[in-house]
């Protein structure tokens, strides 16, 4: 890696992202979201992929963690979801409910999402531990549907 360039997947994570704040905002947001639109799927901590996902892989995933974000997020607001652009998105951020810290950037340690939706090759970022749970949670998510 030596480029000093910064990468269009860190432009867009360090930049600014829109928030989804009303869990009605999220399920409106996934319909518009194109399933087929060559998403890199990174659950961070994980193997950084090298392809972008398959419809079917972006379209269980969407899913999943939806179903995730609604069951853990113990709030009546969603406000965990980012993405440069809430009507044809190109790079979503998703923060771990489990793992929220202060995610608001008034703290100097700064939280990583728990998974990102790019359709720009990531890079590997560095997370602290990935509780054993959701490393079981994303390595059986496409294995035998």
């Amino acid at each position: 890696m030596g480029s000093t360039a910064m990468s269009e997947f860190e432009s867009k994570l360090n930049g600014m992202l829109f928030s989804l704040m009303s869990w009605e905002q999220l399920t409106a947001f996934w319909a518009r979201v194109d399933m087929n639109a060559g998403w890199y799927l990174y659950a961070v901590g994980q193997e950084v992929p090298s392809v972008p996902a398959a419809y079917e892989q972006v379209s269980l995933f969407v899913q999943k963690i939806d179903a995730l974000l609604r069951h853990e997020h113990e709030e009546s607001y969603c406000g965990i979801v980012y993405a440069d652009d809430l009507e044809q998105p190109s790079f979503i951020k998703i923060y771990d409910p489990g793992n929220l810290g202060v995610s608001c950037g008034s703290s100097k340690i700064k939280v990583q999402p728990g998974w990102v939706m790019s359709q720009f090759a990531p890079i590997e970022l560095q997370a602290k531990a990935v509780p054993a749970n959701r490393t079981r949670w994303w390595q059986g998510l496409f294995s035998s549907s």
